[in-house]
Formats: C-alpha cells, structure tokens, sequence
C-alpha cells in the first residue's frame, strides 16, 4: 500500500483516464477519445522520463490516434455512415501477427544497438502491437480486443521490470476489460 502512496500523482491521472478510455470504448461511447487523449498525453511525459522510449513514442501516438478515432467514430468513417463492428479473416489476422513480429524484432534490435532504451524488444513488441491494435479499435474490427489481451499482458511484464506499478494494475484490468470488450463488441457484430 505504501508503494502506491507513493506513485506520482499523474500517474494515477494517467490510470483512471486509461481506465475510462477503455470502458467507453467497450460501449463504443465517442467520449473513449477525450479520456484516451489526456491519459496518453501524461503517459508521453511519464515514459520519456522513464527512459522508456518506445512506450513514449507509442503514446504520442495514441494521441493522434485519439483525435483520428474521435472523428472517425463522429463522421462515421468513409461511406458517413455510422461504423460497425467488423472482422478479420484468420488469414489476415496471421499475415498483420507475422509482419508485426518482424518490424518489433527489426526495430527491437536497433533500439537495443543505437539507443539506451531500456528492455528493447519487449518495448518494441508492446509498441508495434498496439500501433496495429490502436488503428483495428478505431476502425472497430472486433479481433482488436484478442490483440490487446495479448499486448497488455506483455505491456505487464515490461512495467514490473520498471517500476510503474499503478501502471501494472491498469494493464492487468486492460486484460479483464479486454475480454469485456470482445464480448460487448461480439454481441453488437452478431446482432447486427
């Protein structure tokens, strides 16, 4: 308990706006962007202190993807019409798994070889998968969901062999939330 107490208080900010994102984004709710936007906008600042170069990288990232999500959930994306939820053939789903290994490996090996970045590959494999799972929750492809139980798993690891332990808590409710939101978007698909 004390070790939380003593967490910097914009990293619990950070936290429950992570929190919120995900929860609004499970209901499919347009707000999940506002919350997403302010609570990668902390997480930039926390990680490059941190030295953790790819996540700070990831997370201006999520920013701009917060302000492309809002407007394509707004606008309803190229037709105008309100996005549903689609689905990845399994063959798609392998192709996007292999080339994502292959750029976090690429990239993993030149940030361990050029940079002072800390646990390379696994900040790399963390960045490069939510990149591609970030874009399939704004385009609401329903297999997102499997990619962040996967991500965020991963994501837990690299933050205990940090530090950031409110952080660890958040990403192991992004696995329970996850889950949530497969369900919630697999219901939603198969009604319509």
């Amino acid at each position: 308990m004390d070790a939380f107490l003593a967490m910097p208080m914009w990293e619990l900010i950070a936290v429950v706006l992570g929190i919120a994102y995900v929860l609004l984004a499970a209901k499919e709710s347009l707000w999940t962007w506002l919350f997403a936007f302010f609570g990668t906008f902390i997480y930039t600042i926390l990680f490059w202190e941190g030295a953790l170069v790819s996540s700070s990288l990831l997370n201006l990232y999520y920013m701009g993807m917060a302000v492309y999500g809002f407007f394509l959930w707004r606008s309803g994306g190229e037709e105008g019409k309100e996005l549903t939820v689609s689905s990845w053939s399994l063959q798609k789903n392998m192709s996007m798994i292999f080339s994502g290994l292959l750029i976090a490996t690429i990239l993993g090996y030149l940030s361990d070889t050029y940079t002072d970045a800390k646990f390379a590959y696994l900040d790399t494999f963390v960045m490069v998968f939510s990149v591609l799972a970030t874009w399939m929750l704004a385009n609401k492809v329903l297999e997102n969901w499997l990619y962040w139980i996967v991500v965020d798993s991963a994501a837990i690891v690299l933050y205990w062999q940090t530090g950031y332990l409110a952080t660890i808590v958040l990403f192991a409710l992004y696995v329970l939330l996850a889950f949530y939101g497969y369900i919630a978007w697999s219901k939603v698909k198969n009604a319509g």
